[in-house]
């Protein structure tokens, strides 16, 4: 089946430019033939004249003459169409474009996968987060009835963050990471946090800006996310100075 699209989306791609070649070559397109044309019809012209008396057979002659001369003129004169690429030459072209299209295609796409309806992946997204929403609930519950000197009250922490930033829900996933950090500050749950606040912001703001500077003064030399979070500190600042 793909194949079939693939030779109708082809077809319709090359229309713009199969159609005007197809009409050029049924159609008189240069000087030589457009002169040999009119020669003919004053050919024919001088003998309608001949016959009803308008011109005397001597003038007919020295006019059919000239005429002749005319035509092997015009058949022996180069026409623009001599230096055209020939059109077997751009049908051949065309034709490639989608042999190409396809080699390119071949190169990373697989012809045999099934296509993936949009109806059943929005039904399996939809149960995936009905069990997201479920999970994140037993967390939220679990973390009710722990007591507030328990050290696994900041991993519980840690946890529904990293459930609801995998979920994209980016507020909630903060909100998470602020708890954890009241209960013990590390540098990469602050760049964290200032991460998910600007995410669901759409912009640096205030919160997040203090966030990364504290996370970028107790980071590590060698963390991989300093460069990171010096962008972010950069783009908050320029944010503050061009409200």
């Amino acid at each position: 089946m793909i194949w079939l699209s693939i030779v109708l989306l082809s077809c319709l791609a090359l229309a713009p430019a199969a159609l005007p070649l197809w009409r050029r070559t049924r159609q008189v397109r240069d000087e030589r033939s457009a002169a040999l044309s009119l020669h003919e019809a004053q050919l024919s012209e001088i003998d309608r004249d001949l016959d009803i008396g308008l011109i005397a057979p001597a003038e007919h002659d020295i006019a059919r003459l000239e005429i002749q001369r005319r035509i092997l003129v015009a058949d022996t004169a180069p026409t623009h169409a001599d230096d055209a690429i020939p059109p077997v030459a751009v049908w051949s072209a065309l034709g490639l474009i989608p042999l190409a299209a396809v080699g390119l295609y071949l190169t990373n796409g697989v012809p045999s996968l099934p296509a993936q309806p949009l109806g059943p992946r929005l039904v399996a997204q939809h149960e995936q987060n009905t069990r997201g929403d479920a999970v994140v609930q037993r967390l939220k519950a679990t973390l009710a009835m722990i007591p507030a000197g328990d050290p696994n009250l900041r991993q519980g922490y840690l946890l529904l963050g990293q459930a609801e930033a995998t979920r994209e829900h980016y507020a909630e996933a903060a909100e998470a990471w602020n708890h954890a950090l009241s209960l013990g500050f590390d540098a990469e749950v602050a760049a964290r946090t200032g991460e998910a606040l600007t995410r669901a912001a759409s912009h640096v703001t205030p919160q997040a800006l203090d966030l990364f500077r504290k996370a970028l003064d107790a980071a590590p030399k060698d963390a991989p996310w300093r460069g990171a979070i010096q962008a972010r500190i950069a783009e908050g600042e320029h944010e503050q100075d061009n409200p």
